[in-house]
């Protein structure tokens, strides 16, 4: 039985490697899969866990989400940008600014491959929503 979690594993992460890297999550999916719970899949709130995913995935509450999926809310971001997106709120939206430095820890210039598909980059993406309760409605 353990033999066939180990090969199915094996067989899941060569797949994944072979994938081609496309779409809106292409950034984010830097992470070979595992069949273990990450430890932030254990420890992170609920409410929180489902915000770090969206904005991972581009499923979020933003503008450029509503204008693909919800076309009669509006897009624009509450600071005046006309099309509020996942890279605005993360590297220049002026209500997240006070909390951006959390993000730095982890990228300087935070750069959205970084924060979005690294260990380290989705722990600093973590306490930033935490912090600053972006992707909320």
């Amino acid at each position: 039985r353990r033999m066939n979690k180990v090969r199915a594993e094996r067989e899941w992460k060569k797949l994944w490697e072979a994938w081609p890297v496309q779409g809106r999550f292409a950034i984010a999916n830097q992470i070979p899969p595992s069949l273990k719970p990450t430890a932030r899949l254990k420890d992170t709130p609920r409410e929180l866990f489902g915000r770090l995913m969206q904005c991972r995935t581009g499923h979020a509450y933003t503008g450029k989400y509503y204008s693909q999926f919800v076309p009669n809310e509006n897009v624009n971001c509450p600071c005046g940008k006309e099309l509020q997106t996942r890279e605005h709120i993360l590297r220049a939206c002026p209500r997240y600014e006070d909390h951006r430095h959390l993000l730095q820890k982890a990228s300087e210039d935070i750069c959205l491959k970084d924060i979005l598909g690294t260990s380290e980059g989705i722990e600093a993406l973590t306490e930033f929503l935490d912090e600053s309760g972006a992707f909320t409605r």
